[in-house]
């Protein structure tokens, strides 16, 4: 899609790619400013607030069927001050008015769309609405001059539902005293988890079907050692790698599924999943040790490096569900394309392989995806499992070469703080368990850019584009940026990166802290006012900032024995522990962050590249203990420690390895079995 041609409105100036995106629409757009919001209450119209982001497919369908037509535009332009968000950009307006949708329609989505007062109050709202009456859903011309009308002739009716809806934004949560979940109640919250899974196809409910990333990391961490629990676990991360909801050649998973078997996804790939979702594979092998959970993880991070990354350092934002104008058209295949390109043999064996057929399973075309074992196709063959995969990976980067011939989705380069911090995180910590050092020190290069570029002075900015840093930087921002450096350090052993951990979490706990309920607010002290100072507990796409940040808080505790930190953290638990246990599905990173107890290891050597040292942070890193922190302390100064591990160093020859916990440290050990069996004993 064309950023911007021929005659433009407001938008053409923006940054947001997604903005610039509708600068050629016959709307009269402003972006969020207060000359809009002053625009509409100088001449009493109301606002029609439109969100969405690049990547939305239905956000681009909306655009063409009705930003783009004359007619409706003009409608748009007479009856309202339209204003046209990025959800990438300005999360917090997002999450403001999304919850208004949520709880004036029991639902949300992209591309959202509210109708507010001059005062930024929501009194209707929608998601997507065709350009005629199409089923129950009603056209959208129809709906803004419905909506109009009641503006103008329903003034009370409208105002009074407007400051009801906004006294619902405004509401502070329900809040609890205790910091603390017991065994039973974990159980209990697996159990409401293991309710709604689908034991055939694995995942959460029927379809649409998201990754549940999080509440699967919880399966693992609580309902460890429960065979029903890892079986349900098990399959969901299977049939995720093997559907078309997994991109078989090049890597990295689409947005989600929209059938319940992981065959047919929306075809955006957004960084967050991908940070999210490599962390899980990551974490199931070491809970499982099955290779291709290991191989999974790794290709996720490979096809970042490949279409994600900036070349200045840290990672872009996303890359489109479309090209040519076409859902999906990049990435599907016909059977013609596939033999032209490997002959009748190979040919032959990707289409069995990977369910290719003349009728295919999308629109007349292939969706890749594995229906078969490579155990099966050897037995069929008469080939060794060895073979078979070496034909299938070559034939892999064969049809690899040929799709990137085809016209590329676009990608948003916009560098996101909170999102690079999720993917700085998993590229450290998966770098560091599998000894990928490219991995490492791309993670150590996206943290240094945005340390210089995204910091200014005390302030962090929410995200970089096109040279610039904009927005006033939100909790999410500080609290995975604070934990993707404590991640860096743990990987390098490099002080500047636990510096910066520390800075963000005092940042954190200085601009975003709620002094009267606990908890963190989503945005500064001193930011924008908007109709309401939100707050955000539930996990959605990405994690929330109150269970980051409690995470980041704990952990830090335990590495500086800051007792600030520790009060924080265990406030913002306690804050909304109980409604994290009555709803598992958005409260798994909270019960993560409460319930993983904390355990160092620190292996003090003359060096980092020590041969004990390696083997024995190996092994700790290896086993399976989420709330495992392994660091190899090389030579005198080997920076920050825990407060009990301080001042421990090699004894005798060779390295030794300290397990703390609790405050204190166990005896040094210099075999990698006694650690591993030390840290069981612990577990």
């Amino acid at each position: 899609m064309p950023e911007v041609s021929g005659t433009t409105n407001r938008l053409a100036g923006e940054p947001s790619l997604y903005l610039r995106q509708h600068a050629t629409n016959p709307v009269d757009w402003w972006p969020w400013c207060d000359q809009a919001l002053d625009l509409a209450r100088s001449e009493d119209r109301p606002i029609l607030l439109s969100v969405g982001y690049s990547a939305c497919h239905w956000c681009h369908v909306m655009e063409h069927e009705s930003f783009e037509n004359p007619d409706i535009a003009d409608l748009m332009n007479r009856l309202f001050v339209c204003i046209k968000v990025d959800r990438e950009e300005r999360p917090d307006i997002d999450a403001i008015y999304m919850r208004a949708l949520q709880g004036m329609t029991g639902r949300g989505g992209w591309p959202m769309t509210l109708f507010l007062t001059p005062e930024g109050k929501p009194y209707y709202a929608g998601t997507y609405f065709p350009p005629a009456d199409r089923g129950e859903l009603p056209a959208f011309s129809r709906v803004l001059v419905g909506v109009a009308r009641a503006y103008a002739e329903e003034r009370d009716k409208i105002e009074d539902s407007a400051r009801r809806i906004s006294e619902f934004l405004a509401a502070a949560p329900e809040r609890g005293e205790r910091s603390v979940a017991s065994a039973d109640e974990l159980a209990a919250a697996v159990a409401s988890l293991v309710s709604v899974m689908d034991a055939e196809h694995g995942g959460f409910g029927t379809a649409p079907k998201f990754f549940g990333t999080l509440s699967l990391q919880l399966m693992m961490d609580a309902g460890a050692g429960s065979p029903d629990v890892d079986a349900l676990v098990r399959t969901t991360l299977d049939r995720m790698a093997d559907g078309g909801v997994y991109d078989q050649l090049g890597g990295g998973f689409h947005r989600y599924s929209v059938d319940q078997i992981w065959l047919v996804p929306h075809f955006e790939k957004m960084l967050y999943d991908q940070a999210l979702l490599a962390d899980a594979y990551a974490e199931a092998w070491r809970r499982y040790r099955d290779p291709r959970y290991r191989e999974v993880a790794l290709d996720v991070l490979d096809y970042v490096l490949a279409e994600m990354t900036a070349p200045h350092g840290g990672f872009h934002a996303t890359q489109d569900a479309d090209s040519e104008g076409v859902e999906g058209k990049f990435f599907v295949w016909k059977p013609a394309e596939i033999d032209d390109e490997l002959g009748a043999a190979d040919g032959a064996l990707v289409r069995g392989f990977y369910g290719v057929t003349d009728a295919g399973n999308f629109e007349g075309a292939n969706i890749l995806s594995r229906v078969r074992t490579i155990e099966e196709v050897a037995d069929e063959l008469g080939s060794s499992p060895a073979e078979v995969r070496e034909r299938l990976a070559s034939a892999r980067t064969r049809l690899l070469a040929r799709r990137e011939e085809r016209v590329r989705p676009v990608r948003d380069d916009k560098i996101v703080a909170d999102w690079n911090g999720l993917m700085i995180a998993t590229m450290a910590r998966v770098g560091a368990l599998f000894g990928r050092e490219d991995l490492v020190a791309e993670a150590c290069k996206a943290a240094d850019f945005i340390a210089e570029n995204l910091w200014s002075g005390e302030r962090l900015f929410h995200f970089y584009a096109g040279g610039e840093t904009r927005v006033a930087a939100m909790l999410d921002d500080y609290a995975c940026y604070g934990r993707a450096c404590l991640e860096v350090f743990l990987a390098t052993g490099e002080a500047r990166h636990f510096d910066r951990a520390e800075r963000a979490a005092n940042a954190l706990v200085e601009q975003f802290a709620d002094p009267d309920g606990g908890g963190f607010f989503s945005t500064a002290a001193d930011a924008e006012p908007l109709v309401a100072r939100p707050r955000e507990h539930h996990d959605g796409a990405t994690p929330a900032g109150n269970s980051v940040a409690a995470e980041l808080l704990s952990r830090l505790f335990h590495w500086t024995g800051n007792e600030d930190y520790r009060v924080h953290a265990e406030r913002a638990v306690a804050a909304y522990l109980e409604e994290a246990l009555r709803n598992p599905h958005g409260g798994a990173q909270l019960l993560l962050a409460a319930t993983r107890v904390r355990v160092t290891v620190v292996v003090a050597a003359a060096s980092r590249d020590d041969e004990g040292a390696v083997a024995l942070a190996d092994a700790a890193r290896r086993h399976y203990h989420p709330g495992l922190d392994v660091l190899v302390a090389a030579g005198d100064d080997a920076g920050p420690l825990p407060p009990a591990a301080v001042g421990k160093a090699v004894v005798g020859d060779g390295a030794r390895a300290y397990v703390c916990h609790d405050g204190s440290c166990h005896a040094p050990v210099t075999i990698a079995e006694e650690l591993t069996a030390l840290l069981e004993s612990i577990s």
